[in-house]
């Protein structure tokens, strides 16, 4: 990360994450189970006394000028509307937003599926607080940083990514209701049982903001519409038999059997169990994701195909799809066999080489000493 802030009020950060289990059931009132990265987005603010406030950020050539206690959607684009529409989103809820400076940087990869764009978004929401010396929860700076992703940018996601960000925890997955916002942390400590949590980058394109995703959301909107029901969240496998439409069915069949992996691994690391036992649960996540969600593509499948085969206990694809990261939970004497089998897999058809690191649960979004 860049270390040539300027002079400010303060600095904050906020963490990518990585999702255990549960893809595309936030969206439909379900159940999902990321934890926070060490990856940061942090945010170096201070007040633009007497002009407008400027955005400056490490990854990125251009300042920003905006008026913070004046931006609507629309205004601002590209990088820059992560950083805007959380001031937007900030203002419309109440809490006082003045001009600002922000210096933005992040060393959480862009394009990996890890919500690079939440941890922006939920770094610029605690710095505003912190400017504005106003307290507003974790969940509240969650839904705030969530309407700047969907109203500004215009990105159709659930909450996860912001709720991750905000609610993470050294050693913990957060288990989210997305119905309610309720967070219940549950343990997750691999190394302790002598375990590691592969994060492998596929170097595949991923974008939420893409039509695929979009597309997949209207298909489980149609299901739930068929079946009569508020959201896929309250549909059972036997309702299926009702739908007419392979596709929309086997979409609906995906959320439903992902909501129960999520609940079902849950119960397995809150009550003790050997983590290696949610292995068979990856492996199953990552089937329904290519067979009935359909938003696998050939660099994650293979990566997913390697790893099992270089000895990994489970693997899956994790993020939003089409692009992104794979997990594979392993032993830790099999990291390097799992690391080497995937490389060679890639080499042999000539892809890029895939960033591999390991996942381990840290702390959500705060303000830094200093």
């Amino acid at each position: 990360m860049s270390t040539e802030p300027a002079p400010s009020a303060g600095a904050w950060f906020a963490p990518g994450r990585v999702n255990l289990i549960g893809e595309h059931t936030d969206y439909n009132d379900g159940f999902v189970l990321p934890f926070a990265l060490p990856h940061r987005a942090v945010v170096t603010a201070s007040a633009a006394a007497g002009r407008t406030g400027r955005v400056h950020s490490a990854q990125q050539d251009a300042v920003v000028e905006f008026s913070a206690p004046t931006v609507v959607p629309g205004e601002v684009t590209g990088w820059a509307a992560y950083v805007a529409g959380t001031c937007w989103a900030f203002r419309e809820a109440g809490h006082p937003v003045g001009e600002v400076d922000l210096w933005l940087d992040s060393d959480v990869p862009v394009g990996a599926g890890l919500s690079s764009s939440a941890a922006v978004e939920c770094a610029v929401g605690v710095a505003l607080a912190g400017l504005a010396g106003v307290s507003v929860d974790p969940t509240g700076l969650a839904r705030i940083a969530r309407r700047a992703e969907n109203e500004f940018v215009g990105a159709p996601t659930g909450g996860m990514d912001q709720m991750a960000s905000m609610h993470g925890r050294s050693g913990r997955l957060v288990f989210l209701d997305t119905r309610d916002d309720t967070v219940q942390l549950v343990p997750f400590d691999p190394p302790a049982h002598g375990l590691e949590l592969l994060v492998i980058d596929s170097r595949a394109p991923h974008a939420h903001a893409d039509g695929e995703y979009g597309a997949r959301r209207a298909d489980c909107e149609a299901a739930a519409a068929a079946l009569g029901v508020p959201a896929l969240r309250d549909a059972r496998l036997t309702d299926l038999a009702t739908l007419t439409d392979d596709r929309i069915r086997r979409r609906a069949r995906h959320v439903i059997t992902e909501n129960d992996r999520v609940r079902e691994v849950v119960a397995l690391l809150s009550g003790g169990a050997d983590p290696r036992e949610i292995g068979p649960l990856l492996d199953a996540s990552h089937r329904s994701m290519r067979d009935d969600f359909e938003i696998t593509v050939p660099h994650v499948d293979v990566a997913v195909q390697a790893a099992r085969a270089g000895g990994a206990i489970g693997a899956r694809m994790t993020g939003g799809g089409f692009g992104g990261c794979v997990i594979a939970l392993c032993d830790a004497d099999r990291v390097d066999a799992v690391t080497s089998a995937v490389r060679a897999a890639y080499t042999e058809r000539g892809w890029a080489e895939p960033v591999v690191f390991p996942g381990r649960p840290s702390d959500g979004a705060g303000r830094l000493p200093g």
